[in-house]
């Protein structure tokens, strides 16, 4: 560890003040860096940036590193939140934390440390590192309630070869302890639940700022009118909240969004029945391999959004970035857009790619 150096991520929260702090615990040279990525306030005018910056700075100086600052605002822009929107634009659901780690933490960000003359970089993710056969694996963490390989999905051998996760083998609990003993700022900081950078928000009211409303008419699976939206790419598979569907028509059961059709700029939903939200199956597609890429069929574990459950599945190879996911059982509100990523029976991710197609 002696004379090796590595730049930790620090976002202004707990999970990386800790990981700053026991990095520099087992010897190595620690450099704080704090990434601004997103340079507009808040719903309420706050610049959170700054108040997770001032968070940066007094956990630095508590735990005694260096700490620098840099802007990568225009990268997110074009390599995410364009992403972003043009997927919404289409009626599809992103998962912009997955390519914020892909194009950002892991991209720019890495680059920038290594040539500051880094060994390692370090994050305050909740996930392992396994080295094995010349190979760099990814593997669940300790806590398996905070784990968060799902989100790490698109990572590979060059950019694990240079990372470091020191939150791998203790829990969230033990982390916010560490904190409070050291006396840090961020020890009861709540956890940031938002988007990636650009924070918690009323997401409706957030896109319509990019994605002006336009109304359509909400069917139900007959073809009837039910009610009016104020645009398709607001809503998400299977919601239930903001339909503004109660007691339509004489009935009072729950309504849900079952299909989006952006062309015609119609939400279809249904009423009690979620059969329609079912599938057996889904194509996924720039599905990217973290270590190996099998060659023939296999069963495993998959994760369709992070907070799931594992569910068994079968994948069937269509090509080197494509597969075909056949459920052991049927799934419900499957969403394309979302990643879905693989895992083995002992916790190993096997990678993830884009839900492109179901099968129902």
């Amino acid at each position: 560890m002696k004379n090796k150096t590595v730049v930790v991520g620090l976002s202004g929260g707990v999970d990386s003040s800790v990981a700053a702090y026991l990095l520099k615990q087992q010897g190595y040279n620690v450099v704080g860096l704090f990434m601004l990525n997103w340079e507009e306030n808040d719903a309420q005018g706050n610049c959170t940036a700054e108040a997770d910056f001032e968070d940066v700075k007094r956990v630095a100086n508590k735990i005694g590193i260096p700490y620098y600052t840099v802007n990568y605002a225009k990268e997110y822009n074009e390599r995410v939140f364009k992403y972003l929107l043009d997927e919404y634009a289409m009626g599809y659901t992103p998962n912009p934390d997955v390519l914020c780690n892909r194009e950002i933490k892991f991209g720019p960000f890495l680059k920038h440390a290594m040539e500051l003359g880094a060994d390692y970089i370090a994050t305050g993710h909740y996930c392992k590192r396994v080295d094995k056969n010349g190979k760099v694996y990814l593997y669940k963490s300790a806590d398996k309630n905070k784990d968060q390989t799902y989100f790490l999905n698109q990572l590979n051998q060059s950019q694990l070869e240079k990372t470091l996760f020191p939150l791998a083998d203790i829990d969230k609990t033990e982390v916010r302890k560490i904190a409070k003993k050291l006396g840090l700022s961020t020890a009861e900081k709540k956890d940031s639940t938002g988007i990636c950078f650009i924070g918690e928000r009323k997401f409706k009211n957030f896109l319509k700022t990019y994605l002006p409303a336009k109304k359509g008419n909400i069917l139900d699976l007959n073809g009837n009118k039910v009610g009016e939206h104020d645009g398709v790419m607001y809503y998400t598979i299977g919601q239930r909240r903001g339909l503004n569907l109660g007691g339509k028509n004489g009935h009072e059961g729950r309504w849900f969004v079952v299909k989006k059709d952006v062309k015609t700029n119609t939400l279809y939903v249904s009423e009690g029945d979620d059969s329609a939200l079912y599938s057996r199956g889904t194509i996924v597609t720039n599905f990217n391999w973290i270590a190996d890429t099998p060659t023939k069929d296999f069963d495993c574990f998959v994760k369709l959004r992070y907070r799931q459950p594992d569910q068994q599945t079968h994948v069937h190879i269509i090509d080197e970035h494509t597969i075909e996911l056949k459920f052991f059982e049927p799934q419900k509100a499957v969403t394309i857009g979302q990643f879905a990523v693989l895992y083995a029976e002992d916790g190993m991710c096997y990678g993830g790619g884009r839900i492109n197609e179901l099968v129902k």
